[in-house]
């Protein structure tokens, strides 16, 4: 069978109007600016609220990509949304996205939770279903509240996120899958490790009851400092296996945009991946870690100002819940 190019016909996001500096986290908890910014590089990030919920997020990232791509909600043949922030455990999101845009309702729609790597995944996913010309057009829109499982007692992780959502169209092109679009990508789970990154309570293993929401295990639950070690060993090994994959070398990546989720993680990354600074887009500091959808958040942005420009070879790099791992090395633009 022979195979099609999986192309990003158009992209867009969405962040929340209010902003929650470091200025105000130390009116909430024990901490400062001046610790916030050395640990993580974070200044401030976007708070929804309390009447927006995880699909109303996504929707308006949606329209933005559908008028980038300048298409409508009626081209699609299918949404997927990476999301562990969903509105509700059933119906997913993605549903709710679809009836949000207006679309028909011969299409397929259904989350997926895969933590930080979402928006590669998502990619990933959609890039199959093009290729083999089982659908034309595929709507991936990452999209997270995380501030709705924040534990924000926790000084260590309720400085790190915010919420937003990025969104991606992608279609068929023309030409050789080797050549153009979404070129080659690996993904990874290191299954044995998802205790240091979780919501201990809320699932068929653990029923949230009274104790439990005392305890805020409805929340996000992190060991940092192993999480860290895992991403920065873990991040630059899938991003070689990905670059090789689309037949490159590192010198060949024009671009990196890792999941933003702390700024020692990135940097410690980038030297391991011997990739210079300005080869990196990074935006931790003004949105926080927005989980799966912050990659798609940083691509956007780099795409709005200019930065990415027709031909450029980009690699994106996910980690997180799982412990789930994802790269993937994309054409820009042909």
């Amino acid at each position: 069978m022979s195979l099609k190019p999986a192309v990003i016909a158009g992209i867009g996001s969405y962040v929340p109007e209010r902003v929650l500096s470091n200025e105000d986290l130390e009116q909430i908890v024990d901490t400062t600016d001046e610790w916030i910014v050395s640990h993580t590089g974070i200044k401030e990030r976007r708070i929804a609220s309390d009447d927006q919920a995880t699909s109303d997020l996504a929707i308006e990232a949606s329209r933005a990509a559908l008028e980038d791509a300048g298409m409508s909600a009626d081209d699609l043949d299918f949404v997927l949304c990476p999301t562990v922030t969903p509105d509700h455990l059933f119906p997913s999101t993605a549903n709710l996205v679809q009836a949000g845009l207006g679309a028909h309702n011969d299409m397929a729609a259904f989350d997926l939770l895969s933590g930080c790597t979402g928006f590669v995944y998502g990619l990933h996913v959609a890039r199959q279903f093009i290729a083999t010309g089982e659908m034309e057009a595929v709507l991936v829109v990452a999209s997270e509240k995380l501030t709705s499982i924040t534990d924000w007692t926790d000084r260590s992780t309720c400085v790190l996120f915010g919420d937003g959502a990025g969104a991606a169209i992608v279609t068929a092109g023309e030409g050789e899958p080797s050549e153009k679009g979404l070129i080659g990508f690996v993904v990874e789970s290191y299954g044995e490790h998802g205790h240091l990154l979780d919501v201990p309570a809320g699932g068929s293993r653990r029923p949230l009851d009274a104790e439990g929401l005392a305890n805020h295990e409805n929340c996000l639950h992190m060991n940092g400092p192993e999480v860290f070690k895992l991403a920065v060993r873990g991040v630059p090994e899938v991003a070689e296996k990905a670059i090789a994959r689309a037949g490159m070398t590192n010198s060949d990546i024009d671009w990196v945009i890792m999941h933003q989720a702390n700024l020692r993680i990135i940097d410690a990354a980038a030297r391991r991946l011997d990739i210079p600074d300005e080869r990196m887009i990074v935006n931790v500091q003004k949105f926080g870690n927005t989980s799966g959808a912050s990659t798609a958040i940083a691509l956007d942005e780099a795409y709005r100002d200019g930065r990415l420009q027709p031909g450029d070879n980009i690699l994106l790099v996910g980690f997180g819940a799982g412990f789930s791992l994802g790269a993937g090395v994309l054409r820009w633009g042909l």
